[in-house]
């Protein structure tokens, strides 16, 4: 071969697929903050001095903002990884599991679904609660394109693409794993309805049964590592609350 021939250039097109590559978490980061920042720029004064006054007093809610960052930095630990795998592995591949089990686990998986949530909303508002169908829609929207930021940001593999041998029950999912965004949606919808109509002990333990199960299921059918459940628990039950928060100020109308 001639050692002195030079490799043709690459196409604009992938000098560009590389740069995204690259830079997509700082992109993701930076759009992210900026929505942040252009939604406190559109709540009027006092709304905005009232719902940072409301987030300061909320101690259980910066505790778990703080838990969930320090799930999402345990992803750098080595043994944490080895554990998540071990879980993983007994909930999903241990014995021999029947078919109708598997059946419905699969459609119990279904209930984290963004358009469960949207279905909901449709049904809320049939009923008459349209204020609490907005908080639904909105907030499951926007709970959808939070976790494919962080998934881009965190940009963790699926458990069947590292583990062989790993059951698939359905489909498999295209995009990244941290965190489950089924699990975040159903802890999200317990959260905010068992506040909005005020359920009590039993409707609110109802409501958490099964976001808890539908968190298993993510395990059960091979999508998603025990930490990607446990951190879509955390993050769903923040953006229930902080929803609850925000309530007064980010309708500013009752439909």
């Amino acid at each position: 071969m001639d050692s002195n021939r030079q490799e043709a250039p690459l196409p604009p097109e992938s000098n560009i697929a590389r740069l995204w590559f690259a830079y997509r978490r700082l992109a993701f980061l930076i759009s992210l903050v900026t929505g942040l920042i252009l939604f406190l720029i559109w709540l009027p004064d006092g709304s905005r001095a009232a719902l940072f006054v409301a987030l300061l007093a909320q101690r259980i809610l910066l505790g778990m903002v703080l838990l969930f960052a320090l799930i999402t930095l345990s992803l750098l630990w080595p043994a944490g990884q080895r554990l998540d795998t071990r879980f993983f592995l007994l909930l999903n591949l241990r014995r021999n599991h029947p078919k109708w089990l598997d059946r419905v686990m699969w459609l119990a998986t279904q209930a984290g679904n963004l358009w469960t949530a949207c279905l909901l909303a449709g049904l809320l508002f049939v009923l008459n609660y349209r204020s609490v169908s907005a908080e639904v829609i909105l907030g499951a929207l926007a709970l959808f394109l939070l976790v494919e930021t962080i998934k881009a940001l965190t940009d963790r593999a699926r458990p069947f693409l590292a583990l062989e041998g790993t059951r698939i029950i359905g489909w498999r999912e295209r995009d990244r794993s941290f965190p489950s965004g089924h699990t975040a949606q159903t802890f999200f919808l317990a959260t905010l309805l068992s506040h909005r109509f005020a359920l009590g002990i039993g409707g609110t333990a109802a409501l958490y049964a099964i976001a808890v199960i539908v968190g298993f299921t993510r395990i059960y059918v091979g999508v998603h590592y025990p930490r990607d459940v446990i951190g879509g628990a955390v993050l769903g039950c923040i953006w229930g609350v902080l929803a609850a928060l925000v309530d007064p100020y980010w309708l500013g109308i009752r439909i």
